[in-house]
């Protein structure tokens, strides 16, 4: 990890691909993984990637002319994204070849259908799913277990990945815990609606 520059801060990542580029004030979170030739630049501002989450294939994150470059836990930043001087909440998917500009903000539990693209500062709400060119709210659930589990799918890919090892997916343990885990995590969702019709409901 030497490699990057005095400002890149690599908070116990799972796994940094030899290809992937960080240059400039960059922080990444317990658990986050950076894929085959991802970059990262932060020339002012900083670029922040929170827990648990993967930076897949050709991504490219930079900061805004005004801002940095915010991403929360558990997110999952598919192959050839552009996500450039925006915030992404936590339990966030951003779909293949996604662009995210400038001052966008999107929320928690949220899928980015892949190909969208969000002009400057398009806002979000929690619980959206978005598609189309420019961007668009199509449907609004609760995405939070989806997107946990592709980030939890990733989490396991990188550590084996760190031990040089590539079909973790395809193991019979990993296919056991996958199914265990995603029954947790529906639980979870469960809890969290009902908290929050509870509130409503007040």
């Amino acid at each position: 990890m030497s490699k990057f520059g005095p400002d890149v801060i690599l908070d116990e990542t799972a796994y940094i691909h030899p290809t992937a580029l960080i240059y400039g004030k960059v922080s990444i979170g317990r658990g986050a993984s950076l894929w085959p030739y991802s970059v990262i630049r932060s020339e002012v501002r900083e670029v922040v990637i929170g827990e648990y989450t993967n930076i897949q294939d050709f991504s490219m994150l930079h900061i805004g002319d005004n801002t940095g470059t915010y991403i929360g836990s558990h997110c999952s930043i598919t192959h050839h994204c552009t996500i450039h001087g925006c915030t992404i909440g936590d339990n966030c998917l951003i779909g293949i070849n996604s662009t995210i500009m400038d001052g966008c903000v999107i929320g928690d539990n949220c899928i980015i259908a892949g190909h969208t693209f969000l002009k400057e500062g398009t806002i979000i709400p929690d619980n959206s799913i978005v598609m189309g060119t420019p961007g668009k709210v199509i449907r609004t659930q609760n995405n939070y277990a989806r997107c946990r589990m592709n980030a939890f799918m990733y989490f396991r890919n990188a550590l084996a990945y760190a031990k040089d090892e590539h079909r973790e997916w395809a193991s019979e343990t990993c296919l056991g815990e996958a199914g265990a885990e995603i029954k947790r995590l529906q639980i979870e969702q469960q809890k969290i609606e009902a908290e929050e019709n509870s509130l409503l409901t007040e």
